[in-house]
């Protein structure tokens, strides 16, 4: 490959050691005015005395970088990106995500962040600006068990391959460690099943997060404030019998931690779903058991801040039976009249 044009550097360069052959500078001077080491300086002049000016040329002149992927493999990933996993702005998948299945998919591996720069270029992704954080968050528990946060999340999971559902999500606040299940609406049933399975997984936490739903939690009605008591629901019964304390948030915001798992989800596995062709809540739910929930939570768990695990031993099958059941009082008058 034939030598390209000398760059102005290095046109500076044969001047200075120019001058030196003509006995003008001593290769001390020419180092000043250089800008290098002495050291460096003598090896530039024993390069312009074997090779001429020729030598003083960089020698990745005329050759592609070491580093530099070769564009007929950015063509590649690129045209991939646009024919699989590209879209409308809500639809496309992002440099990280595109990164993954690439790898997975395609047998293409390239770090993220140099797809970024590809994309970016290529205009297939947009730099998104960051909102100004307007409140502090709370601190993470530090025990895996401590506090669970649980929250359904109404979306098209399916997108027009099926209908809308709700997505029970449970998360642990101090690992990020995730639970969820796809169903059609935010039940009793669909509840008490996401604490079962969590339970039956990892034990029983001392607490649950969620929000004011009469589902969980509801407010005393004026007779029942009048005589002082404490109003519960079936689930709340279901949490006093195994000893969780039921916390209800004030806002959405509050319940920070499920709230951002919620938009994860919405990104990741609406995409995941997609590419997978997945039409049905129970295909999507053994989906989500045995691939997705098990990559989630290696990319996105974190180790607790302590050791200690806060989860109390689960109970028995039966006792859970017994448990997860709804109850009613009747009451029974004097002629044995149930009420």
């Amino acid at each position: 490959m034939g030598r390209t044009e000398m760059s102005k550097r290095e046109l500076g360069r044969v001047e200075v050691l120019a001058r030196i052959r003509s006995k003008q500078l001593r290769i001390v001077d020419a180092s000043r005015l250089l800008g290098v080491s002495y050291r460096q300086a003598k090896r530039l002049w024993k390069r312009y005395r074997e090779e001429g000016a020729a030598g003083l040329q960089h020698r990745s002149a005329g050759r592609h970088s070491n580093h530099a992927r070769e564009m007929k493999f950015r063509k590649k990933v690129l045209q991939l990106v646009r024919e699989k996993y590209g879209g409308a702005v809500g639809e496309r998948f992002g440099p990280t995500l595109a990164a993954e299945h690439l790898a997975a998919e395609d047998g293409l591996k390239i770090a993220a962040e140099t797809l970024r720069r590809w994309m970016l270029a290529e205009g297939l992704w947009s730099r998104e600006r960051r909102r100004k954080r307007h409140r502090l968050r709370r601190e993470r528990k530090e025990h895996f068990g401590e506090m669970v946060q649980m929250d359904g999340s109404f979306h098209p999971w399916l997108e027009e391959r099926g209908a809308e559902g709700c997505l029970i999500d449970m998360v642990d606040d101090a690992t990020n460690t995730t639970w969820a299940k796809l169903g059609e609406q935010e039940t009793i049933w669909a509840v008490a099943d996401g604490l079962r399975a969590w339970i039956e997984r990892y034990g029983v936490p001392l607490a649950l997060y969620v929000d004011w739903k009469n589902l969980f939690k509801r407010r005393a009605t004026p007779k029942e404030w009048l005589r002082g008591e404490e109003p519960i629901t079936q689930f709340g019964r279901m949490c006093a019998k195994l000893g969780i304390e039921l916390i209800a948030a004030s806002s959405p915001q509050a319940k920070g931690r499920v709230e951002r798992i919620h938009g994860t989800h919405q990104d990741r596995l609406v995409k995941k779903l997609r590419r997978k062709q997945i039409s049905g809540q129970e295909q999507a739910n053994v989906y989500l058991e045995r691939d997705y929930l098990p990559e989630h939570n290696g990319r996105f768990r974190r180790a607790a801040a302590k050791p200690e695990d806060y989860h109390r031993r689960a109970p028995g099958a039966s006792e859970l039976d017994r448990i997860f059941r709804l109850e009613r009082e009747r009451t029974i008058s004097e002629d044995w009249v149930v009420r």
